[in-house]
């Protein structure tokens, strides 16, 4: 019996997840669990469990729920777990083996770990530590100031042990490695100085010193914007270091080995995120800027063509056919020798859109020497789209342009980027655009440049104005899911369970970032047959929740594309999600929808469009069965009414 509160709060058995019911009934549970062998006040949990003022009855609303809790966890034999649900009076008490908790053996991992002492060995416990987290902490509890606060105590400590992860990884010149452990946290907490700082250093040692500085400039303007304030002694310590570092070797265009692959003894061991000892020389000339291009534009002393692509997909598997397109779309006889070439990859969400750009573009960077840029533009992401004269700005700083000379209005931004690179060979990727609008004015205009684009919409009104040329990708088919799994957990353990491996490609629908979710549960769980995932996988009020993986997964996906949607769209999507094999027309979808043809016909083109549902021919609409899951209810896991406000 296990007990989760690093994400959903549940509690699992050899049989599966238990039905804990609504929200208060697990907040109930999870102030106990926050609390283990400790007797919490019903007074306690009523003040938790209430935001405004508590009815009349909720005392009996709590007790109602702790009888369910108490019948669920026997009915599950907990007795035999050690587990037991006691009351004391006007308290409750659950007691339990405290390493049946995920939050407690997290802090157990995290507190054998010592980054600085024993490097090595602190990353797998670290990384075991993180592992445990599937998301949100205290998912599916009430939104009241306790939960708040429990909730933020335990990210911290989470951040903490990132944090601490990214120290071991530096202390072991595995500086790629801090970068990529820092890079989600410091997207998700932008204010956070400490880490910032931190990410920095590990960019810099990497020798992606235009990225350091920019997310130094980014975090002084959000501070600036969102506190009134100029940053702290940590995150100015981080960039004055770097500059110190650019000036004492100006122009040497690299990393001196010894500091960036350098093992526990290197020079600089250890201190790489924690603001330790200054960072290697710099890879820069201050003259010249961080591309190695002159303040006017010309080439420099040095030139240092920015390189901001991300790191190449792990594991990255077939796709042959929509590289070799994206290859006949860039690099092809495909059109007039003044065009810029550009392709837009589209796809449902998680079918591994970005993934294929950043392959072909990695495959290809020798084709664009004088550097490649990156953007994640955010059209499909929690927050606000990425606007595009903070690309623009963030663009023409790493070609050289000093920050003071960018231009502050997008249509002169948008002039002087292009002027800068017509005579350039340069490879754009402007990753999860939102629309056409936001992705034009970044578009270069010279012959020798080339960009791809993804988006979950098929962006028409490119291919309209701008000659886009589409790249469709759909979802593996088994051989390629199943090739996809062997390559992550190994070919023993995919070939001892095929019949298994073949059905969890169908269980999730072929998409790869589906796959890559269940794959994070077998590796966490290495004594798991495949067979016992799917067996899991097929209770539908499930497979949502355990196809995620930390901060990414299905559910999360799938939202951010509904978010995207008119209320009427969204109305029709779940109206579709209640056909029963998930094949219909247009008349078909009217009836579930109770609309009229022609607006359900609209209906279905923009759902198409973003390829929520697939028009496998003409008035033959198709809903894949995730999506299915998660437009039921925004989750796919129903969660049975409260019995009392």
């Amino acid at each position: 019996m296990e007990f989760s509160l690093l994400g959903p709060v549940s509690v699992t058995t050899a049989a599966g997840e238990l039905a804990l019911g609504p929200a208060k009934r697990r907040s109930v549970l999870a102030l106990l669990l926050l609390r283990p062998n400790t007797t919490v006040p019903l007074d306690q949990l009523i003040d938790s469990l209430w935001e405004d003022e508590p009815p009349e009855h909720a005392r009996t609303v709590v007790q109602g729920h702790v009888s369910r809790l108490r019948a669920t966890l026997a009915a599950a034999g907990a007795e035999a777990y050690g587990v037991e649900l006691a009351t004391h009076g006007s308290a409750y008490l659950l007691r339990l083996p405290e390493e049946l908790i995920d939050a407690h053996r997290f802090g157990e991992l995290v507190s054998l770990a010592r980054p600085e002492a024993a490097p090595a060995d602190a990353v797998p416990l670290l990384r075991e530590a993180l592992g445990l987290w599937r998301g949100p902490a205290l998912t599916g509890t009430v939104t009241s100031p306790p939960f708040a606060a429990a909730t933020h105590a335990l990210d911290e400590r989470r951040l903490t042990a990132v944090e601490a992860l990214a120290r071991a990884h530096s202390a072991l010149g595995e500086h790629e490695q801090a970068a990529s452990v820092l890079y989600t946290a410091a997207v998700q907490h932008p204010l956070r100085e400490g880490l910032i700082a931190a990410l920095m250093r590990a960019l810099f040692r990497t020798g992606r010193q235009s990225d350091a500085l920019d997310w130094y400039h980014r975090t002084r303007r959000l501070l600036n914007e969102e506190l009134g304030v100029d940053p702290g002694a940590r995150l100015r310590g981080a960039y004055e270091e770097i500059l110190r570092a650019e000036e004492a070797t100006p122009g040497t265009g690299t990393v001196p080995a010894a500091r960036t692959a350098g093992g526990p003894g290197a020079p600089d061991a250890g201190t790489a995120a924690d603001g330790g000892a200054e960072p290697p020389a710099a890879a820069v000339s201050r003259e010249t800027g961080p591309s190695g291009v002159g303040p006017d534009g010309g080439a420099g002393t040095g030139p240092v063509p920015p390189r901001l692509l991300p790191r190449p997909p792990a594991r990255f598997l077939g796709r042959g056919a929509a590289l070799e397109r994206l290859t006949a779309a860039l690099t092809g006889d495909s059109g007039p020798e003044s065009d810029s070439p550009l392709a837009v990859v589209t796809g449902p969400a998680g079918v591994g859109k970005t993934a294929c750009a950043v392959q072909w573009a990695h495959q290809h960077a020798a084709d664009f020497p004088d550097g490649q840029l990156f953007a994640d533009l955010r059209g499909f992401g929690e927050g606000d789209a990425a606007e595009p004269a903070a690309v623009l700005r963030f663009f023409l700083t790493a070609l050289g342009t000093p920050e003071h000379a960018v231009p502050s209005s997008a249509t002169a931004a948008s002039a002087l980027y292009r002027s800068l690179v017509a005579d350039r060979r340069l490879l754009v990727v402007l990753d999860n655009a939102g629309s056409s609008a936001q992705v034009r004015p970044l578009l270069p205009g010279g012959p020798g440049c080339a960009t791809i684009v993804t988006s979950r919409s098929r962006l028409d009104g490119l291919v309209a104005t701008d000659c886009a040329r589409p790249v469709g990708l759909q979802v593996f088919g088994v051989p390629e899911g199943v090739a996809l799994l062997g390559a992550m957990l190994g070919a023993e353990r995919v070939d001892e369970d095929p019949e298994a491996a073949r059905e969890l490609v169908e269980l999730c629908d072929g998409l790869p970032l589906a796959l890559r979710a269940a794959v994070a549960q077998l590796t966490a769980r290495p004594r798991w047959r495949l067979a016992r995932l799917a067996a899991a996988l097929r209770d539908e009020r499930r497979r949502l929740s355990l196809l995620s993986a930390e901060d990414t997964g299905i559910a999360s996906a799938l939202r951010m594309s509904v978010a995207r949607l008119s209320a009427d769209d969204a109305r029709l999507l779940s109206a579709l999600a209640t056909s029963t094999d998930g094949q219909l027309n247009a008349s078909a979808a009217a009836a579930l929808a109770g609309s009229d043809l022609e607006h359900t016909q609209d209906g279905l083109d923009r759902l198409a469009e973003m390829h929520l549902v697939d028009e496998k021919a003409t008035d033959v609409y198709t809903i894949s069965t995730l999506t299915q899951l998660f437009a039921r209810d925004g989750t796919g896991e129903p969660e049975e009414p409260e019995p009392h406000n």
